[in-house]
């Protein structure tokens, strides 16, 4: 059976990594961009990572410019955008389609998973997949949902 850990993504740096990295730990996993009006959930996401890291909780940003092309950079203008505006700590990984023929696939899985109000596809940036430390996707969150509001959810998974 496919879990969260079979995935392989590579970081904003270029290298590949294993989800199995954060096997154990409490994830929340969200398509970014850096030119959206969602994109200031970057400072609630960073204040989650600052808040439960210690405890086990990491937040994995996975940059997509498929809605609105609202993230036009490379990885070097990425990383530098969200170190320069928001002080981000947590895993950044190289942008990614999350949707269509070539969707990555660890998104195929987690839409797989956990699907939408209305169906499976990613509708906008900033859309949250709330993993367990299991493995298991436990939650999807719409781009409106503030990462502030999940923080009860992963306390009580932590």
């Amino acid at each position: 059976m496919t879990s969260i850990y079979d995935f392989n993504a590579k970081l904003l740096a270029g290298e590949e990594t294993s989800l199995k990295h954060f096997e154990g730990k409490v994830l929340l996993i969200v398509n970014t961009a850096s030119a959206c009006g969602f994109t200031p959930q970057y400072k609630g996401l960073e204040a989650l990572q600052q808040k439960f890291g210690a405890r086990g909780f990491f937040v994995l940003g996975f940059p997509c410019n498929q809605f609105g092309r609202q993230e036009p950079g490379n990885a070097a203008e990425i990383g530098q955008f969200c170190a320069n505006n928001y002080a981000v700590t947590f895993p950044m990984f190289g942008k990614i389609d999350v949707n269509g023929d070539n969707a990555h696939p660890l998104y195929q899985y987690l839409r797989a998973e956990k699907s939408g109000l209305l169906g499976s596809a990613i509708k906008w940036n900033f859309t949250k997949f709330l993993v367990d430390r299991s493995g298991k996707v436990v939650g999807r969150y719409a781009p409106t949902t503030t990462p502030e509001s999940l923080s009860r959810t992963i306390e009580a998974l932590l």
